[in-house]
């Protein structure tokens, strides 16, 4: 089967490898090379990267899409396809949510910051409406306490790769069922998600802590993010933290240096 593969992040790449072994991959399509970190080194996606080390053609936008293959499949790509593509061939779509819960660009993010136990992987036809087209098949699972974004796109991308291959392996046996349910947008993530207000419940906090990977604040004066938290009962406990300029370090260190000054959150 000729195919075209849109994606972008980290968890995506072990998904269209499997599917490059069993398929002829036309095209790539992802995210254009971008500034990370502090030193804005432009970074290609992984995707991108994944893509010329297997010599397979890379795009970034859809006005160069001119193929006709006999499928494309998109997972994490994000951009809402046009019907240049749209009429090329059937396109499928991976997302990470219990659709049509958590549509949009951070549905991951939104089920464990809402405190979710329960997820899961939905394949579904592409329309030009955003994460709203017809449910070929859904795969449950479970968000453990301790879960963060990164260990559940690791379940997504486990999950997706076989589900995505025994679709493509028969197609036919598959019937497409609309959405139906409670719908949830979710948006792009940025800084100020990050910030910590400590009004809000230990557990809600340790939540957004695992969401973002990091919680920014202020402690005893000092910027810091706190990198990783467990629940110890109602309590939250704080196991890593990274003090602006320097790097992550244990809780225990972190206090240490304080010289026995009283701990003030948000301060």
């Amino acid at each position: 089967m000729k195919v075209v593969l849109m994606g972008t992040p980290d968890f995506v790449v072990p998904i269209f490898d499997k599917i490059a072994t069993h398929h002829d991959v036309m095209a790539v399509f992802t995210r254009a090379p971008k500034p990370v970190g502090r030193k804005h080194i432009i970074t290609k996606s992984p995707v991108q990267a994944w893509a010329e080390s297997h010599g397979f053609p890379v795009y970034h936008k859809l006005s160069e899409y001119n193929f006709r293959p006999d499928m494309v499949f998109v997972a994490a790509y994000g951009a809402i396809l046009h019907d240049n593509v749209l009429n090329s061939a059937p396109c499928i779509n991976l997302h990470p949510s219990l659709l049509p819960l958590y549509r949009g660009a951070s549905p991951i993010r939104s089920a464990i910051k809402n405190g979710d136990d329960e997820s899961g992987v939905c394949l579904m036809q592409m329309t030009d409406e955003l994460d709203a087209g017809d449910i070929l098949m859904c795969r449950h699972f479970n968000i453990d306490i301790d879960d963060t974004n990164e260990s559940v796109e690791q379940k997504v991308s486990k999950i997706g790769t076989d589900m995505i291959i025994e679709y493509m392996n028969a197609p036919e046996k598959f019937v497409p069922k609309p959405q139906s349910g409670k719908i949830i947008y979710t948006a792009k993530t940025a800084v100020y998600d990050e910030i910590i207000d400590w009004k809000k419940s230990p557990l809600e906090i340790h939540n957004m802590v695992r969401a973002y990977g990091c919680g920014r604040t202020k402690i005893n004066g000092i910027d810091v993010k706190i990198l990783k938290t467990k629940m110890k009962g109602d309590k939250l406990e704080i196991l890593t933290i990274q003090p602006a300029g320097r790097r992550p370090m244990d809780w225990k260190s972190f206090v240490n240096g304080l010289h026995g000054a009283e701990i003030k959150y948000g301060e």
